[in-house]
């Protein structure tokens, strides 16, 4: 599975953004699929994921309420909402494809990430 995030960019504080993920290769509509991101010297962390279905999503305390996680499996895109957005959202954006349908462990299918950076 091959994984494109776009979508990135910089915005003001309290500005929205809209990642987009598109998935091609073996089938990518089977597996569940997430979003992580990796602030600027920190480690890569857990955003949201969603199920195979659609009708299974989690997210970060961080986010709930802020960011929305959805897919379209006919056209094999994942998306991210993110509205509301902080200077603490600034991060490489990556998106990610779990072995599974639900989301179980950790992905083993990533993408090449895309920045978002929301000043002050």
């Amino acid at each position: 599975v091959q994984l494109q995030a776009s979508g990135g960019g910089l915005v003001q504080a309290g500005e929205s953004l809209r990642l987009s993920c598109a998935a091609s290769g073996r089938t990518p509509s089977i597996y569940a699929m997430g979003w992580f991101r990796q602030p600027p010297g920190k480690e890569r962390t857990f955003v949201a994921a969603l199920s195979q279905r659609g009708g299974t999503s989690s997210y970060t305390d961080s986010v709930k309420g802020r960011f929305t996680i959805s897919r379209d499996n006919a056209k094999n895109m994942v998306y991210l909402q993110m509205n509301s957005l902080k200077p603490e959202d600034t991060a490489v954006y990556y998106c990610a494809a779990y072995p599974s349908p639900v989301v179980v462990g950790r992905p083993n299918y990533w993408g090449q990430g895309t920045q978002v950076t929301v000043s002050s």
